[in-house]
């Protein structure tokens, strides 16, 4: 973005966070052909911001790991602040067929999402794993919260 007053407010690039968390996958900047992360922004990309991160999932077989055998997915846990996990079917015919299977949980509670959703995680509520069982289409997916960063 062209250096202005409010110019560096937008963000039109990947900039990955200074710190992962502990279980997040390697994710690449998303590509021609395969899923990764679109954009990042965090209080350290642009000062005062709350964290906001898009990835594009791309379609693979039911099972898919990571290179070194992990699994897909991220593991539980929680935030001192509240979290909103999206996930958007690409279907322009059908947008609430995500066309995909994702196993979140709550808790203890298991949840199988098959349609476009928003979901709400309250402060302190322990949620994930965090699993895409499939994947027939892409899908967009983001996770914001008003932290600066993700932890």
């Amino acid at each position: 973005m062209a250096e202005s007053k409010y110019g560096k407010y937008i963000v039109d690039a990947l900039k990955p966070p200074a710190k992962e968390a502990p279980w997040s996958p390697p994710l690449t900047a998303a590509g021609k052909g395969r899923g990764g992360r679109v954009l990042y922004m965090d209080g350290d990309t642009v000062p005062g911001a709350f964290y906001v991160e898009c990835v594009w999932v791309m379609p693979r077989p039911a099972g898919a790991t990571l290179p070194g055998g992990r699994k897909v997915g991220t593991e539980p846990h929680a935030h001192k602040y509240d979290e909103v996990i999206a996930f958007f079917g690409t279907d322009l015919d059908n947008p609430q067929d995500l066309g995909a299977e994702v196993e979140l949980w709550l808790e203890d509670e298991k949840h199988i999402i098959t349609k476009s959703s928003l979901v709400f995680v309250p402060a302190g509520l322990k949620h994930c794993p965090l699993t895409f069982k499939r994947v027939d289409r892409p899908v967009f997916h983001f996770t914001t919260g008003p932290g600066k960063m993700y932890f």
